[in-house]
């Protein structure tokens, strides 16, 4: 790797172990291997660094949701709200065990409102993401769903997520299960109260 793979692997490790607004150029330099002037050359700043290395990561981290198995056949052919709760379940296994990685989101959306650089660089790519939740989900490529679909059901599945990322740092051990979700998605669609007769 040269100096600029460096210090973008070196600004990921301090994302996670530091904090977005805590990580400092000298940090990153450390983390790396690479010298101070080589921020500036490469990436013009360390804010600039810093906010590539948060969408590095949360690329990654959804390469990782679209790449969760989908299960066999006949999983796909399963009750859509059986097939919502098993990828949750995959899902919510992973905020449990990479905290560090969902307390650095969590940080940077608070940031967000004063932030006007870090605003647009995710705005640019929060689409992308939409269509890895709607494959992931959906046990599909994200060429086969429409743009609408994409639009609408992906931006449900992220309010869905980032809210769980929240609640598992607030309150990690009363998080759903996937089965929760997807009684509670029933509920607030068909109007169903479990137990009921």
């Amino acid at each position: 790797m040269g100096h600029r793979e460096d210090l973008l692997e070196g600004a990921k490790r301090c994302l996670l172990e530091k904090g977005y607004a805590r990580t400092t150029a000298r940090d990153i330099v450390a983390a790396s291997g690479a010298n101070l002037a080589s921020i500036g050359y490469h990436y013009g700043s360390k804010d600039a660094l810093m906010r590539q290395a948060v969408i590095a990561s949360t690329e990654e981290w959804g390469a990782g949701l679209a790449r969760m198995p989908a299960g066999d056949e006949e999983a796909r052919d399963a009750d859509p709200l059986d097939r919502f709760a098993a990828v949750w379940d995959r899902v919510l296994q992973r905020i449990a065990t990479e905290p560090q990685f969902i307390a650095a989101q969590v940080e940077v959306l608070g940031l967000l409102p004063r932030d006007a650089g870090l605003r647009e660089a995710i705005a640019e790519v929060l689409p992308e993401g939409g269509e890895e939740l709607v494959a992931a989900f959906d046990g599909v490529p994200d060429t086969e769903a429409d743009a609408e679909t994409v639009r609408v059901v992906g931006s449900f599945y992220r309010a869905l997520l980032t809210g769980l990322m929240v609640q598992s740092l607030l309150t990690p051990d009363r998080m759903p299960t996937g089965q929760d979700l997807a009684m509670a998605l029933r509920r607030v669609t068909t109007g169903e109260v479990p137990g009921r007769a």
